[in-house]
C-alpha cells in the first residue's frame, strides 16, 4: 500500500463518477465569527471552478475523520491538532461514501491555499454559502449540514438506570458497575456513535460530550477522560434533569440527549428541549466497541 491507494474514479451505484477507490471525505469548518471555509476548485480538477470543502480520497486503513483533517491539512494548512470535530454526515451511493466531518477551530486560526488542486479559499457567511457556484454534491448536502452547523452532542447518562437494565450482579458492586460503563462511555466518545434515534438519523455520526450521574452508592466516581461524572447528593432524577437544563443553558443550539428509561424523567428533560435515548440501544453500542 502507499500514499496514492484511494487515487483513483469510482463509477457509484446510481451511474455518478466520483473521486476516491475507498470513498472519499472533506472537513467543513466553521467559525462563528468568519462563517464556514470554503475551497474553489482548479480549473483541472473533476468539477473544476466549483465551490466545496477541502478534501480528497480516504486511504487504505484511514478513517474518514482521518482523512478529513489529513486533506484540510495538506490543502489548507489547517494542522489536525487545531480543529475539533463533533459530528459527521455520511453520504451512501452503494459502493462509493462521502463523509463530511464538521469541526471548530481550537483558538486562532488561519488558512491558506498550499495545494494546486485550490484556486482559493474564503470563509463564507453560512446564509451566502448557496449563492456561490457550489460542486453538486455539496450543493445537495448543504441544506441538512447547515441544519447541524456549530451544534454538538452532549449525552446525559442516567448511570442508575442503564446500569439496573441488565442483570449482570451489579448490585454486588455498584461503584465497580458505574467505573465500568464510565470507561465504555469515554471509549464511545473517542470513536463516536451513530444511531436513527440521534439526531440527523442514521447517516450522521456524533463524538459527543458525555456526562454520566451517578447516585447512592455509585457516588464519588471519578471522572476520566471523555467521560464527565456528576453525582447525585439526594434525587438522581432531579439531578439529571439538572445537568439536562445546564447543558441547554451553557449551548443552546446543542442537541442534549438524556440516556434513561424512566417515563416521567422523559417527560421532564423533553420539557427542557432535551431528547431520550433508550439503555438497551445505548448497551448494544458499548458491547460492540468491546
Amino acid at each position: 500500500m502507499t500514499r496514492q491507494d484511494g487515487n483513483g474514479f469510482v463509477k457509484c451505484a446510481f451511474g455518478h463518477l466520483h473521486w476516491g477507490l475507498n470513498g472519499a471525505a472533506g472537513l467543513l469548518l466553521s467559525d462563528p465569527a468568519r462563517g464556514v471555509l470554503l475551497q474553489r476548485r482548479a480549473w483541472w480538477v473533476h468539477h473544476g471552478r466549483t465551490w466545496a470543502l477541502p478534501g480528497g480520497a480516504v486511504e487504505a486503513g484511514e478513517s474518514p475523520r482521518e482523512a478529513a483533517t489529513r486533506e484540510a491539512h495538506e490543502e489548507a494548512d489547517i494542522p489536525p491538532g487545531r480543529v475539533r470535530a463533533p459530528a459527521a454526515s455520511h453520504v451512501d451511493h452503494g459502493n462509493w461514501r462521502y463523509t463530511t466531518v464538521l469541526a471548530a477551530p481550537i483558538g486562532p486560526l488561519s488558512a491558506r491555499v498550499t495545494s494546486a488542486e485550490s484556486a482559493e479559499l474564503r470563509w463564507v457567511r453560512a446564509a451566502e454559502v448557496a449563492g456561490f457556484r457550489l460542486h453538486r454534491d455539496f450543493a445537495a448536502a448543504w441544506p441538512g449540514l447547515r441544519e447541524h452547523l456549530d451544534r454538538g452532542l452532549v449525552l446525559v447518562v442516567d448511570g442508575a438506570n442503564v446500569v439496573g437494565s441488565r442483570p449482570d450482579g451489579w448490585w454486588r458492586d455498584r461503584r465497580g458497575a458505574a467505573e465500568r460503563l464510565r470507561d465504555k462511555l469515554a471509549t464511545l466518545a473517542g470513536t463516536g456513535l451513530a444511531d436513527p434515534a440521534l439526531p440527523g438519523g442514521g447517516e450522521w455520526s456524533w463524538w459527543p460530550k458525555v456526562v454520566l450521574v451517578v447516585e447512592g452508592k455509585a457516588r464519588g466516581v471519578a471522572p476520566v477522560p471523555g467521560a464527565e461524572v456528576v453525582d447525585a447528593e439526594s434525587d438522581g432524577d432531579s439531578r439529571i434533569v439538572a445537568v439536562a437544563r445546564e447543558a441547554r443553558a451553557a449551548g443552546p443550539d446543542d442537541h442534549v440527549v438524556v440516556v434513561t428509561a424512566d417515563r416521567e424523567l422523559r417527560s421532564r428533560v423533553e420539557a427542557l428541549g432535551a431528547s431520550t435515548f433508550g439503555p438497551g440501544t445505548l448497551l448494544g453500542h458499548l458491547d460492540s466497541r468491546i
